[in-house]
């Protein structure tokens, strides 16, 4: 493509040399002759100390934030903006040509991007997703490392998209991508808010921070479906009462959509979704109240995004779960249960909703992630201690922070209550613990993982799939009956 065109409507000083190029990188490893290198700054590299070494292995020409005196340079005034401009010009724009629903919030963007997949191919449309479980090309499936890609990957796989005749995009969307600007000059069809609740303070350092990088989303969108029992809801709706805007809630008349008459299963979820002049009844087979805004949350952006009402709502009726999320391993003799639940809130929402309908023990495991916001961990704690009758206290994901520091800073909390627990920090090993000593109808439940197939050890990412872990010691058991 003509650089002229991957630079349209990029503002910047400095003359380009006309000439073609078909790859553009922000990340040094990658230049290569012919490209165009972009100098972001990150944590701990500025890549404005690489701009001349780009332009000797080749690259046409660098775009910088100052001048660093290079005969091939261009000076922008955010270089990470214009890096995203960049990529979607080199591939042709291709979010202009679909219709975009992003998903921000603290919990249940995934279970979101999912159920709104579902109930759009099941009126027939073809559908794209990224998220933190996997990205997809209806319902081809792409391995994900982040929750919202990189702009260059990012661009490739909706171009991909596209070309597959995808009419729809569902996009789980980052608070960390919005603030690095991986998602600049898109514009999104519909953006859903589930929740807000602490989490990724290492990063954003308040909540006032967190909240504010959420909101980028709103600004780019021209229809917003909002979650109003969350108190950041509110504010939310009241920021943004001058767009298109759908509130709903599970416990208020004042949202545009309530849910009425909830009842309340081991596996399901059963209410009445009305509007005004309307009321559409829902069985959604997820349980939970979180559950509940869940499923509103999801039909109301598919209705934002021209469908159906009461189609959407037959068709909640007939979503698949989502892998990692309150999915059940195992049903007999005992319940094993696997949930991605990693924050105060999140396990809050999980062990409440199953409590109720939990026969015998309730076996709970979890962890705390290392070089993370140790803030939160008191709140998971609190959260685990308010419903297990016993913890295996593991790890997970400690990263560079020693493991058996992370369980001696979490343990303290459960015997200053008098909580009986196990600590294992080998979560392979503490999986088979919490196995070995479950009875007839007692039920537990793996936390944190999810979905993931892996744990991050000082530094390096070692393989653990806790539904193989789970399935080799069922095999085992029913082998010995």
């Amino acid at each position: 493509m003509n650089i002229h065109s991957v630079l349209k409507d990029v503002e910047y000083q400095g003359k380009v040399k006309d000439f073609d190029t078909d790859f553009v990188t922000d990340d040094s490893r990658k230049v290569r002759p012919g490209c165009v290198f972009v100098c972001s700054k990150g944590l701990s590299f500025d890549g404005h100390t690489f701009a001349a070494k780009a332009l000797e292995i080749g690259a046409k020409l660098v775009v910088c934030e100052r001048d660093m005196g290079l005969e091939d340079q261009i000076i922008v005034k955010n270089s990470r903006q214009a890096y995203s401009l960049l990529c979607a010009n080199l591939f042709d724009n291709p979010s202009r040509k679909m219709k975009m629903i992003g998903i921000t919030g603290t919990n249940g963007k995934t279970t979101s991007a999912f159920l709104i997949k579902d109930l759009l191919e099941q009126q027939g449309k073809k559908v794209g997703l990224m998220g933190t479980v996997q990205n997809m090309i209806d319902q081809q499936i792409i391995p994900a490392k982040f929750t919202t890609p990189q702009p260059y990957e990012l661009q490739a796989l909706l171009s991909q998209m596209y070309k597959s005749g995808c009419e729809y995009v569902v996009m789980e969307v980052s608070s960390q991508a919005l603030v690095q600007n991986r998602l600049f000059g898109i514009t999104y069809d519909v953006a859903v808010f589930t929740n807000l609740t602490q989490d990724h303070l290492d990063y954003h350092k308040t909540m006032e921070n967190y909240f504010d990088a959420k909101c980028i989303l709103f600004e780019n969108s021209r229809n917003i479906v909002v979650n109003i029992d969350d108190e950041y809801g509110k504010t939310v709706a009241e920021r943004y009462a001058h767009k298109n805007l759908i509130t709903f809630s599970a416990k208020t008349d004042m949202a545009d959509f309530t849910a009425r008459n909830i009842d309340f299963t081991h596996n399901s979820v059963k209410f009445l979704l009305v509007g005004k002049g309307s009321i559409d009844r829902v069985n959604f087979p997820m349980p939970g109240e979180y559950s509940v805004h869940n499923a509103m949350g999801a039909a109301l952006a598919c209705v934002a995004a021209g469908m159906d009402e009461k189609q959407t709502a037959q068709a909640l009726s007939y979503v698949k779960g989502v892998k990692g999320r309150c999915e059940i391993l195992v049903k007999e003799p005992f319940t094993v249960i696997c949930d991605y639940a990693h924050t105060g809130d999140g396990l809050e929402n999980v062990l409440s909703s199953l409590r109720p309908f939990v026969q015998g023990r309730f076996v709970v495991l979890f962890g705390c992630a290392g070089e993370r916001d140790k803030t939160k961990r008191k709140a998971m704690a609190d959260a685990v201690a308010k419903y297990a009758d016993f913890v295996i206290l593991t790890s997970d994901n400690p990263r560079k922070e020693d493991p058996q520091s992370i369980i001696d800073s979490v343990k303290v909390y459960f015997d200053e209550k008098d909580i009986p627990y196990v600590a294992e920090v080998d979560r392979r090993k503490a999986i088979n613990i919490a196995l070995d000593m479950l009875q007839y109808n007692e039920t537990l439940i793996l936390c944190g993982k999810g979905h993931e197939d892996y744990q991050v050890l000082n530094g390096i990412t070692v393989y653990l799939d806790e539904h193989e872990i789970v399935a080799k010691f069922m095999d085992k058991y029913n082998k010995g009956k």
